[in-house]
């Protein structure tokens, strides 16, 4: 008994060093694949900014004029319009290694910004499409949502908030191309987010 005891905890005890020395080695492995590109990354050359993908708020947004308005309402919209001015891209995804071999080192302070200013936009969106359906503008609510969406945004608010004006609105059948829609967010938030609009889709057939 004692034979097979002792037999089983050396089983177990080489098994466990070898997965242990397994794992450090894919540990120093992937360390040593980081340091290289983070290397290589840090002597990129500047780049030019010409194919990066900016965005633009349309006029339709930054001129609305919501029916029931009230002082918080107007200040996002403002917000909004001061917001417009700034260059923005949305660089969620991106690790700075990654944008400084793409676009060179020297770029990585403005290519900072402009994703800094992406991330103003969609949490604001997100706020005024909010108000905007508390005030009674539906409408200009999902406008403002479908907007935040075609910037692959990662605000799973916003995806929820949208499949429900278009369950209130009696077209359910357009959260499938919120659903297509999700399917290009760069971030762990895409699964979760998928899944809860198909949820969604399965409650109206």
């Amino acid at each position: 008994m004692n034979f097979i005891i002792i037999s089983s905890f050396l089983i177990f005890s080489i098994v466990f060093f070898f997965k242990l020395n397994q794992a450090k080695a894919e540990e120093r492995k992937v360390n040593e694949e980081f340091w290289e590109r983070e290397n290589k990354a840090n002597f990129t050359r500047k780049k030019p900014l010409d194919d990066l993908n900016y965005i633009t708020i349309p006029e339709s947004l930054l001129k609305m004029h919501p029916e029931n308005s009230n002082e918080e309402l107007d200040i996002c919209i403002s917000e909004l319009n001061d917001l417009s001015e700034s260059k923005i891209v949305n660089l969620t995804g991106y690790t700075n290694t990654d944008l400084k071999l793409e676009y060179g080192t020297a770029n990585i302070t403005i290519l900072s910004d402009y994703d800094f200013h992406y991330t103003n936009l969609a949490t604001l969106l997100q706020k005024l499409a909010e108000m905007l359906h508390e005030s009674g503008n539906d409408l200009l609510a999902i406008e403002t949502l479908e907007f935040a969406v075609s910037t692959n945004t990662d605000v799973s608010k916003s995806y929820y908030l949208l499949a429900q004006l278009y369950n209130e609105a009696h077209t359910p059948e357009k959260i499938a191309s919120l659903i297509d829609s999700a399917q290009n967010i760069k971030t762990m938030q895409r699964d979760t987010i998928i899944k809860k609009l198909q949820e969604l889709t399965a409650e109206n057939i």
